[in-house]
């Protein structure tokens, strides 16, 4: 039984130091562990995005703090680490959210040349971006978020923590945004 609600909590709990939209002391803090390459990961990211809107319309800005850490799945995704390298690569130029975005919604071309390519789009300094990669500056920052997940029982993404509690309901837009609801009372 002790186990069971070691991985039910969010053991790292959220700080400044992870990558965030909106503010830390808001109602509601969802973290979200994802994999660049994975479907699912897209799909949920979709579905929060939307929430957002809708709740940030409806309750204000403060209402919701959205937090994402990597959680690559290299052993069945094998551009998932390469992308995430790209989003950290392109958060050291101020460009993680953009680059976040144009990963989930081109998950099918993740290969180097592509990730060039939205670097290019997104304006970044190519040469420091391409720096950054061939010397993997980031994969410890990468590492520091998977391992926070596996802390807290995760072995694959996507997973969601609201409030730090795991988010067990199902994957449907309806059910994630009540279960929202519910933990900002």
């Amino acid at each position: 039984m002790n186990d069971d609600r070691s991985h039910s909590s969010l053991l790292v709990p959220p700080s400044t130091q992870d990558w965030m939209q909106g503010v830390l002391s808001a109602k509601v803090v969802l973290v979200m562990y994802g994999d660049y390459q994975c479907s699912r990961s897209a799909n949920v990211y979709k579905m929060i995005k939307a929430i957002e809107r809708e709740l940030s319309a409806s309750f204000g800005e403060d209402y919701l703090c959205l937090i994402f850490r990597h959680f690559p799945q290299i052993q069945i995704h094998p551009h998932a680490q390469r992308a995430a390298q790209a989003a950290e690569a392109a958060a050291a130029q101020g460009q993680f959210w953009s680059m976040h975005d144009t990963l989930f919604i081109h998950q099918q071309k993740l290969e180097n040349g592509y990730l060039i390519e939205y670097a290019n789009d997104l304006g970044l300094d190519i040469p420091q971006f391409l720096k950054e990669l061939s010397k993997q500056v980031h994969v410890d920052r990468i590492n520091e978020d998977i391992e926070s997940g596996c802390k807290s029982g995760i072995t694959a993404a996507p997973v969601l923590f609201i409030n730090n509690i795991r988010y067990t309901g199902r994957w449907r837009i309806t059910e994630l945004m009540a279960a929202i609801v519910a933990a900002s009372h």
